[in-house]
């Protein structure tokens, strides 16, 4: 089973929290946690890609780094973990893409991949004049789905010739092309955003509400396998998690408690309302999920809260599943949730 971590690239994390830890990102933290992970045999790590934040007090992921330019540099100064970047697919054309994606496979052969960020927050592209109108927000898979198409077409021939609906393609070359294949990470959590992984990634990272209830992963991910047979391609789920460790259950708790009584209400408020502006989004898809009042302040990410032993039988439950390739985890304390993880967590799982 493979674990991954989810690098804090954006201020703050996952947290919305005044009491928790609070830190900017810089490429130094994010080279000692993805060492670290290296170091506790975690198999990959991915930064997100996150345009503007939400504000409030505790300025939530009003600062952030560059995705693509930070994992250049990590694949300079690791040895082994494969790296995934996140493309905001309205920012980058696919055709420089592709070509970002080669070089960093030179720098780490055969260790890069690329994770698609369709886009729910309209003002992230708004306030640079890139959203395309809000009939995108039905559309935007299609976009994406075609996006996907240019990449492995370069990749694999170093020539498009693609006549879309959103790209056309003229005679597009690439070489050098990568060293082998790149892997296409999606994370729609929609029956349609399913099917654009279904039809054109490798693996989909699955997030869905609940507290110490892994459970709760078995409907997305048995989902996610139905897309997959109706296309015939073999796609795997990634469920994502949130990590509130201690040395005891108690411990634990008092910490997610003392999270949500320092909740930052007016960053909370901001996401609320950038989600609701897409008024044709579903009721599982991510701009409704992640504003969901019992889980908000971690963007409603399923949450595994206890001691070691407790984390280590919850998880378990999940890589137990059928489909499951891997589970991608977020701390609260980064370096040393990965350091605890690799260390009194891993050893205990079944």
């Amino acid at each position: 089973m493979d674990f991954g971590v989810f690098l804090p690239i954006g201020n703050n994390g996952w947290l919305i929290s005044e009491n928790a830890p609070q830190y900017m990102p810089s490429f130094e933290l994010n080279k000692n946690v993805a060492l670290e992970a290296e170091r506790q045999g975690f198999a990959f790590a991915l930064s997100m890609i996150k345009l503007r934040g939400f504000g409030g007090r505790t300025e939530f992921w009003d600062h952030n780094l560059e995705s693509f330019t930070m994992m250049a540099g990590l694949a300079a100064v690791t040895e082994r973990i494969r790296l995934y970047a996140s493309t905001a697919v309205l920012t980058l054309p696919p055709a420089m893409v592709a070509r970002m994606a080669t070089t960093i496979d030179s720098i780490a052969p055969g260790r890069f991949g690329v994770n698609i960020v369709s886009g729910w927050a309209k003002n992230e592209y708004d306030q640079m004049g890139l959203w395309p109108g809000d009939e995108y927000f039905e559309r935007r898979y299609d976009y994406s789905t075609e996006y996907v198409r240019v990449l492995r077409e370069l990749w694999t021939t170093g020539v498009s010739n693609l006549d879309g609906e959103f790209f056309g393609m003229s005679d597009c070359r690439l070489e050098p092309r990568p060293s082998g294949h790149v892997d296409v990470v999606c994370a729609g959590q929609s029956d349609r955003g399913m099917r654009m992984t279904a039809e054109v990634g490798d693996y989909n990272f699955v997030l869905t509400p609940g507290v110490n209830a892994p459970e709760n992963y078995a409907e997305p991910v048995q989902r996610l396998a139905a897309a997959a047979e109706r296309t015939g391609r073999d796609v795997g789920s990634l469920p994502l998690f949130m990590l509130i460790m201690a040395e005891t259950d108690e411990e634990a708790w008092a910490k997610w408690r003392s999270y949500h009584a320092g909740a930052d209400l007016e960053a909370l408020g901001y996401m609320a309302d950038e989600g609701a502006k897409d008024a044709s989004a579903p009721e599982g898809g991510t701009a409704k999920t992640i504003n969901l009042p019992e889980g908000a302040i971690n963007l409603n990410m399923g949450t595994l809260v206890g001691s070691h032993e407790t984390i280590a039988r919850q998880l378990d439950k999940v890589t137990s599943m059928p489909g499951v390739r891997g589970v991608m985890f977020t701390f609260d304390e980064f370096e040393k949730g990965v350091h605890d993880f690799g260390q009194k967590v891993r050893p205990l799982l079944g």
